[in-house]
């Protein structure tokens, strides 16, 4: 009992110590009543490809005028560098949007990969190592900011105009499959195929409807420029990346269609 009395005491001299902990100037603030009505800030994820190898990344993240909150290097294990805390802005999305809500860098996370991206006509591959460490990273986050599948992005789907990143060798289903990022359902996304290709494909606007409903940053412009292409080339480098032209055809719009 005298263990329990002394533990007793010693939480209330705490949570006493915590209401009268000095705030700025000296002014005392009480913070000993937490709201229930809250959440985090933070509900988007947003992944990237360095370009440079480990060291350099390391330079350009934390010299530079750019940052991301995380750094996966391509190292055996793999390191995972914090060079952002979580409760601050890191300026790694740049000009973006994600469902009609721009400034990302306010509202995300953002985690950098080492991976040289495009090399000799190909695309770099991620290693199994990688892809496992952010997993394992990425399940901690999206639990403890309670984050959407759809919400764990790259940086091509919020900025298409501008970037390629993580790039079409980026195994998004692997990610999908652990829980961490939205898929489609292959099944319909046959029967959808089947019906394209017997109906034809809708008008621009209705695809670039569908792909405003995916999240996507897109104009409802009714032509196929070149702005709703590099739109289109960014939503197949993710869920078709075999073909990512950026021009529309009935495996896109069914693979449209059959997400989540």
């Amino acid at each position: 009992m005298r263990g329990y009395a002394r533990a007793t005491v010693l939480a209330c001299v705490g949570l006493l110590a915590a209401c009268a902990a000095p705030g700025p100037g000296g002014l005392k603030i009480d913070r000993s009543i937490q709201a229930v009505s809250q959440s985090s800030r933070v509900s988007v994820v947003v992944l990237h490809y360095t370009v440079a190898d480990t060291p350099r990344a390391l330079e350009i993240l934390s010299k530079r005028n750019v940052s991301s909150h995380y750094l996966i290097t391509d190292e055996t294990p793999p390191r995972v560098f914090q060079l952002v805390d979580e409760s601050r802005r890191a300026w790694h999305a740049g000009e973006s949007a994600w469902y009609g809500r721009s400034d990302l860098n306010a509202a995300s996370i953002g985690i950098e990969i080492v991976n040289r991206g495009p090399e000799n006509g190909g695309w770099q591959p991620y290693s199994d190592a990688q892809i496992d460490t952010l997993i394992t990273l990425l399940r901690d986050i999206v639990t403890r900011h309670q984050i959407h599948a759809r919400n764990v992005v790259g940086h091509s789907d919020i900025a298409p105009q501008r970037k390629q990143d993580p790039g079409p060798a980026f195994p998004w289903k692997r990610l999908a499959e652990a829980g961490l990022a939205r898929w489609y359902d292959e099944t319909r996304a046959m029967q959808r195929i089947q019906h394209y290709q017997s109906s034809g494909l809708p008008p621009v606007r209705d695809i670039q409807e569908k792909l405003r409903r995916a999240g996507y940053p897109v104009e409802l412009s009714g032509t196929l420029d070149a702005a709703t292409r590099k739109v289109l080339a960014a939503f197949q480098m993710r869920y078709r990346p075999a073909r990512h032209d950026g021009e529309p055809d009935a495996e896109t719009l069914a693979i449209l269609d059959s997400l989540p």
